[in-house]
């Protein structure tokens, strides 16, 4: 009776721990793998900021830990590759910018459709940027600019941070819609070309407004005129380039995509928890110190916006015959 009894304890024990190694085992596959954000930029650039402002309250809104995974290169075409072939089950995101849009034209052949092979979810922000000129240049506006660029033709140039990018575009379709003809001065990077400008070895540069504000404010640059439609409320006095150009704009943008072939629900789902994020109150003054503007649309918004900026971009793309670095 006692072996008898003594072997039932054992095997209840033998069972009790086996049920508790099956029910952590059950609960650890059950623990949903992090969300990547994968960002075609490198750390502590604008882009890099949008996704980690974004990346803790899509968490808090999915319950999920969201991390932030940077793979640079090739003008933010790695991470969309990376995404484009990742599976569609919403653990692998992008937060890409509007270099999106124009590396479909800029690249004469992609490893991926940058319209079938992404889901579109919410644009995250706006954020013109700025023309700026070294003070010494004897204009006040975009207007003057015109006239003496159109008086001295090839004799002002452009600093330009990155080739492709939409700063450097912005400037294409500045000359494209003014008809002028100003010099485009390729540099590695923004932050030569800003000090070049500032040294006023080159006088002119579309810039984003993060990069040049303490300039401005210290006097060391001059602000001729923002890409947006219209004037931004931190700088009144700053006219938009519209006001001389009109239909010109050329605000960067930044949105956060899934892979392709993502289920309705799914989409919807990643969809609404990130529009509340992007309103959560830490997440806009994040965007705001960015000098950008909180967006948060819908699927379907964001869908159109990039259909139509597509088409923008291939214009200047082809007047400029810009090719990648």
């Amino acid at each position: 009776m006692k072996q008898t009894l003594r072997v039932t304890v054992q095997q209840g024990l033998r069972w009790g721990v086996c049920l508790l190694a099956c029910a952590g085992a059950a609960a650890w596959a059950q623990t949903p793998p992090p969300i990547r954000i994968l960002v075609g930029a490198p750390a502590g650039g604008t882009t890099d900021t949008m996704a980690r402002a974004l990346a803790q309250a899509l968490g808090q809104q999915l319950g999920r830990t969201v991390l932030v995974d940077n793979k640079a290169g090739a003008g933010g075409n790695l991470a969309a590759e990376a995404v484009a072939k990742a599976a569609p089950d919403g653990n692998t995101l992008l937060m890409s910018f509007t270099s999106h849009a124009i590396n479909a034209s800029l690249y004469p052949s992609l490893p991926f459709d940058p319209v079938k092979d992404f889901t579109p979810l919410t644009m995250v922000s706006t954020s013109p940027s700025m023309l700026v000129a070294n003070p010494k240049l004897p204009v006040k506006n975009v207007a003057e600019l015109i006239a003496l660029a159109k008086a001295k033709p090839g004799q002002l140039n452009f600093a330009i941070g990155a080739m492709g990018s939409s700063l450097h575009l912005a400037g294409d379709a500045f000359k494209m819609k003014s008809g002028v003809y100003i010099v485009n001065i390729p540099y590695r990077g923004t932050a030569p070309a800003v000090q070049d400008v500032l040294a006023g070895q080159v006088e002119l540069m579309f810039a984003a407004i993060g990069n040049v504000q303490a300039h401005i404010k210290a006097g060391k640059l001059k602000a001729l005129g923002v890409t947006s439609t219209k004037r931004l409320a931190a700088y009144p006095d700053v006219p938009a380039m519209a006001e001389t150009l009109p239909g010109y704009e050329s605000s960067a943008w930044f949105g956060l995509f899934g892979p392709g072939r993502m289920s309705p629900e799914l989409t919807k789902r990643l969809a609404d928890a990130a529009r509340a994020a992007v309103q959560a109150p830490e997440v806009k003054r994040r965007i705001e110190n960015e000098g950008a503007t909180p967006v948060g649309n819908s699927p379907e918004e964001f869908a159109r916006f990039v259909d139509s900026d597509i088409v923008r971009w291939r214009a200047v793309v082809q007047y400029a015959g810009a090719k990648p670095e």
